[in-house]
């Protein structure tokens, strides 16, 4: 009896709980696809954004096409151009060794109380460039003219006069271009004059105002310009500037220039 009473009890509390369980889980069933959406929107890692849509670049029309390729090709021959410029450079430049001759003019005073004479001149040299653009030049030149001389006892008024120099010194290259150079060139040593008023040596020609013949120390001073005909041939031209100090008077006023041509050889 006692048994039957607790299955009634049972099977009570049962529809009970399955009266409030069945109306629970059809909440339940409504509120979490809500809830999935929720979390999955909401929790800390976002959704990855969608990629921006890409942009396409318009095409270019005919001219734009025509003056992008006029560009890039002036850019090429400009780039060539450089290129073929720089080797000529260093063809023409990296020679170790220069040789050059030709004929100059010069106004020299061949007396302490004489006028200037115009003198007509030959040249030449030769050039070791040692380091880069550094180079060590021996110099030869000769000096030809006629003084002009006044009224003397000797009736002597247009005697021929010379002088010799041997000189060395450096020489600087400071400018290197395709088709021409600048340089910078001092040197050293001395000079021989012939003042002999006439052939035989009779009078002396200190007596008309000559200076006294002798070999003396001498400074030359010049600026060579080349202008390249090839990487081993130019021309060129040098002012220059020249002191002799014959009969122990320096002659500070010999100005003159040199042209000729200069041969590029070896290698350095």
């Amino acid at each position: 009896m006692a048994a039957a009473v607790e299955a009634f009890r049972f099977m009570h509390h049962s529809k009970r709980f399955g009266c409030l369980v069945y109306p629970l889980l059809f909440l339940i069933t409504l509120a979490v696809p809500g809830l999935i959406a929720q979390n999955s929107t909401g929790s800390g890692t976002p959704a990855p954004a969608q990629a921006p849509a890409q942009t396409q670049t318009e095409p270019e029309n005919p001219q734009q096409n025509q003056v992008r390729l006029a560009q890039e090709a002036q850019a090429r021959i400009r780039a060539r151009r450089q290129a073929r410029t720089q080797r000529v450079v260093e063809d023409t430049y990296s020679h170790k060794f220069e040789v050059y001759g030709g004929g100059g003019y010069t106004r020299f005073r061949p007396g302490a109380s004489l006028q200037h004479a115009n003198e007509v001149a030959w040249n030449g040299g030769f050039t070791d460039y040692l380091w880069g653009r550094l180079g060590l030049t021996a110099d030869l030149r000769g000096y030809y003219g006629t003084a002009f001389i006044p009224p003397n006892p000797f009736n002597i008024f247009k005697p021929a006069i010379s002088e010799y120099t041997a000189m060395a010194g450096p020489q600087y290259r400071f400018v290197r271009r395709e088709h021409w150079a600048i340089s910078a060139q001092g040197l050293v040593g001395g000079s021989k004059g012939n003042f002999n008023a006439s052939s035989s040596g009779v009078p002396p020609g200190t007596l008309i105002g000559l200076w006294s013949q002798g070999t003396n120390f001498s400074v030359a001073a010049g600026v060579p310009i080349d202008y390249n005909l090839s990487p081993a041939l130019a021309v060129r031209l040098q002012p220059g500037y020249w002191l002799t100090t014959f009969s122990g008077t320096p002659q500070v006023k010999n100005l003159g220039f040199n042209i000729g041509i200069v041969y590029r050889f070896g290698r350095q």
